[in-house]
């Protein structure tokens, strides 16, 4: 875990809530002048704290209306077949999350889709038929009441 100080988990919470920001408006909000405030910010992106910047897309504007929960089991969880579950995962771009987990279920997806019949599609044709899938069970989203990326800085 990286040591950061006060003014560090200030920059990394301007950040994480506003990620366009200015290094001039990011530096008058943590007290500290634009060329400090830049040396920060690179330091934290070299030491890998800050993997990268995006924009947080509407997925259902932009097409994909629905969003699913897939909880995948295994036939083998040899370390080989594990990997060779994520390579395969990795390929699909409708799936958007991929986690292992402890216990019954190895991994859990977050799936997005245009509508159920792509999504049907997706899982009879692109997941179930995967290598080493023993079972697939799916959870449709009926709506998300809090998303928020990133970690608690505060």
């Amino acid at each position: 875990m990286a040591t950061l100080d006060k003014i560090d988990r200030r920059l990394l919470a301007e950040l994480q809530e506003e990620g366009r920001v200015t290094n001039v408006e990011l530096a008058q909000r943590v007290g500290l002048t634009a060329p400090p405030c830049l040396r920060r910010v690179r330091a934290l992106e070299e030491a890998g704290v800050i993997r990268g910047y995006h924009a947080d897309l509407d997925p259902s504007k932009l097409g994909f209306a629905i969003t699913v929960f897939a909880m995948v089991s295994l036939k083998s969880q040899a370390e080989e077949d594990l990997r060779g579950f994520e390579d395969h995962i990795k390929t699909l771009p409708e799936v958007r999350e991929c986690h292992m987990l402890n216990g019954e279920i190895d991994f859990i997806l977050k799936i997005v889709s245009q509508d159920l019949q792509s999504f049907q599609e997706f899982l009879t044709s692109k997941l179930t038929p995967a290598p080493n899938v023993a079972s697939v069970k799916t959870s449709l989203t009926i709506r998300t009441s809090k998303h928020e990326p990133g970690v608690p800085l505060e």
